[in-house]
């Protein structure tokens, strides 16, 4: 009899050498508890058809379908034959397998009526959609009684077949072979959830849902052990969140209060229009936080456009006022300039402490960037030490050893899905003690993502435009099926220029030389053309059908002070295009612009898409937005962008965005670069799962904050949320 294996036996006890290499090169796959945790990703049954027209060219898959016919012809280019094989998923979508060489002995195998699991890689190849050589495995009987060729016949026994997340090099049912060997001896962990909590949310046993996870007896037993699997996953992510939320609220922080008669209410005073009831809402929110003794931790999220940075400035004048500094930090030096220059028009006299004809109780707004000159540099810095800087703005170098602050006292994150774990960390270690952390997004972020994602936080909303923001109009240009189209957007920009207004073109590269992580890589493994650069479009443009036009570049490879100068032109109105990467998605606000064409618009997410929109129709006069592209119509790229040009609503298109994404990145696998430990759970179709583990999570952590009395649950949960991953949350 086998020795029992546990969680951590090593693959190559059980399964071989070979095997166990492949599954660890290709799936990082180690140890039982790997493979046993490695769930399905769907589930097939017999008779049921997998949707072939849904595939997309250049996905790898693995697909249940029938033989309908095969064809053996010689080739014409060298010896030997090619076999064709159809095949179909009953409601007329089919599949070209091809088979180059001598291989007539699959005609015999492949006989019409088979039906067999098949991975491979879809191509197309004359408007039909094929796989080359691929991977199959057959199951059941054939047409005449003879048994299927494949020894892995055992492994799809039951009605629901599972189809597992494969490589090329290990396809499904290798690795469901390997699972029922694992699963013969595997001797599961004592179940960690507790006794009662199990028994209230009716959830099965931890060793019952693993092993029906695998080997479903049926539809209902699944059910109830993915519904297991998924809370394990909620649970774990809430207690992390919970637990953090308890622990910091027992950290001190200087208390800011308010204080007549400061910079706060003399800025009011001199606003030139009045805040929108939500940031007056949001305001009160921030203000009572800042007054506490415990750091504040909270979340500004809002639509382009709708005020954040006047609502940030305002909390930043509160803590200046009660003798602090605040520090904002922005992903990149043009959006750092520009908060510089627009936070100094805001605060006028009083943003200029030391100059003639500044107000009586001003401060000093410094501007720390890489790319400042040593003198400039040192000023700075000075200041900054010194105190008499009480607001500064900076992009990563404000993290750099030598920025010293007096009494930092908030810290602010402008769009903080760009920075690290570490590049936050490092700015709030300079303050003597925890400081107030407000962190803002334009990104707008599902109920689901922010309970899952930002449990610690408070979450303040901004949904209300400010007066004098003007709608935008959205619309997809299919440049391949209708060239005509093309012409039309650029001479609807000229229109617009004609009319005394500027425009954007966006590319999704910036051109020659190396790429950078700003731009992706030049072809794809599909063979597409290379995605549009901006050092290649802006040249054409200016030759063609811009021609006349006053065009400037922008682009993150440009020295700071050249991005500066380009930007500074444009929002002067001495130039009338300003062709660009995404390094204006966010913050670059110029009024006057009314239009923005987004080239190979397919090759942008969802969230970027409508963050780029934003920058037009700032002003008074409508924007208009027109996504360029060559995506087929039907496809999904297109359906992508359908979307986008369909609605405004940023929190539809962020779910939108959450679907077509693999949710488990939210968790920062993507960031720390291991595999995301949100296996199964939905955030989008789990919402009510999640509110409920938040629920259990917040009623343990009040009886038993550490975990003490259990510490089979405090182990399961550091396995599902490691370290890295829990700092990621912690930090949003």
């Amino acid at each position: 009899m086998s020795e029992p294996a546990t969680v951590d036996t090593p693959l190559k006890k059980l399964v071989g050498d070979k095997t166990a290499k492949a599954l660890a090169s290709h799936l990082d796959l180690h140890t039982a508890g790997d493979l046993v945790y490695h769930f399905p990703r769907r589930y097939d049954e017999r008779g049921e058809h997998t949707d072939i027209r849904s595939l997309d060219v250049g996905e790898q898959v693995t697909v249940l379908a029938q033989v309908q016919r095969t064809a053996l012809r010689p080739m014409r280019q060298r010896r030997g034959n090619l076999l064709e094989v159809t095949v179909g998923d009953g409601t007329g979508g089919v599949l070209t397998l091809t088979f180059f060489g001598n291989q007539a002995w699959r005609e015999r195998e492949l006989r019409p009526g088979r039906w067999g699991l098949f991975a491979g890689k879809v191509t197309e190849f004359r408007g039909k959609r094929q796989l080359n050589g691929p991977e199959y495995v057959l199951l059941g009987e054939g047409g005449d009684g003879e048994a299927a060729v494949s020894d892995d016949i055992e492994e799809f026994a039951g009605a629901l077949i599972p189809v597992y997340p494969a490589a090329a090099a290990v396809p499904t049912w290798v690795i469901a072979r390997c699972v029922r060997v694992v699963l013969d001896t595997f001797t599961p962990p004592d179940d960690p959830l507790p006794s009662d909590v199990r028994a209230s949310r009716k959830l099965v046993g931890l060793g019952t849902a693993l092993t029906e996870i695998h080997r479903p007896s049926s539809k209902e037993q699944l059910y109830r052990a993915r519904r297991r699997l998924k809370w394990d996953e909620a649970f774990a992510v809430q207690l992390t969140l919970v637990q953090r939320k308890h622990r910091a609220a027992d950290w001190p922080a200087r208390p800011r209060p308010a204080r007549p008669g400061g910079l706060l209410e003399a800025f009011d005073a001199r606003l030139p229009y009045e805040l929108t009831a939500g940031q007056r809402e949001v305001g009160v929110e921030i203000a009572a936080d800042l007054a506490t003794p415990h750091p504040m931790h909270r979340l500004l999220q809002g639509e382009v456009g709708s005020g954040k940075t006047v609502v940030a400035l305002r909390a930043m004048l509160q803590v200046v006022d009660a003798g602090g500094q605040a520090a904002l930090l922005a992903p990149t030096e043009v959006l750092a300039a520009q908060h510089h220059r627009g936070m100094l028009d805001l605060l006028g006299p009083l943003g200029r402490a030391g100059e003639l004809g500044s107000a009586e109780q001003a401060t000093r707004v410094e501007l720390v960037t890489g790319s400042l000159g040593a003198a400039a540099r040192r000023r700075a810095l000075g200041e900054v030490a010194s105190g008499a800087a009480g607001i500064v703005l900076g992009t990563h170098a404000l993290l750099y050893e030598g920025v010293d602050f007096a009494d930092l006292g908030l810290v602010v994150v402008d769009e903080q899905h760009r920075f690290g774990v570490e590049q936050r960390d490092a700015l709030r270690a300079k303050a003597d003690q925890p400081p107030h952390v407000l962190v803002m997004t334009a990104t707008p972020i599902p109920r689901t993502v922010a309970m899952t994602v930002y449990g610690d936080l408070e979450v303040s909303t901004l949904s209300q435009l400010p007066r004098g923001r003007s709608p935008i109009a959205s619309h997809v240009v299919p440049a391949a099926e209708k060239p005509a189209y093309l012409e039309r957007a650029w001479r609807r920009l000229r229109e617009e220029v004609a009319a005394g207004h500027q425009a954007y073109v966006v590319c999704p590269r910036i051109g020659e030389g190396p790429t950078s992580e700003e731009e992706p890589p030049p072809v794809d493994d599909n063979g597409r053309r290379p995605p549009l650069a901006v050092t290649e479009v802006a040249p054409l443009l200016a030759e063609g059908p811009l021609h006349g036009l006053r065009i400037g570049v922008l682009h993150g490879r440009l020295p700071a002070d050249e991005k500066d100068a380009v930007m500074r032109s444009f929002a002067a109105g001495d130039l009338d295009v300003l062709v660009a990467t995404t390094v204006v998605e966010v913050g670059v606000d110029v009024p006057n612009a009314t239009v923005m064409i987004v080239l190979d618009a397919d090759r942008f997410g969802v969230s970027q898409l409508h963050q780029l929109r934003g920058r037009v129709g700032r002003g008074a006069a409508a924007g208009l937005c027109l996504l360029v592209s060559e995506a087929a119509e039907g496809s999904s790229a297109r359906e992508r962008l359908d979307a986008v040009a369909s609605t405004s609503d940023g929190f539809k298109l962020a779910e939108l965005d959450l679907e077509q994404r693999r949710e488990g990145d939210v968790l920062g696998a993507t960031q720390s670069g291991r595999r995301s430990h949100l296996r199964l759970l939905s955030l989008l179709k789990d919402a009510d799962l999640i509110r409920d583990a938040r629920a259990e999570a917040i009623a343990l952590v009040e009886r038993d904050p550490e975990l003490t009395g259990n510490p089979a649950l405090a182990a399961s949960v550091a396995a599902l949320v490691d370290e890295d991953r829990a700092e990621y949350l912690e930090k949003g």
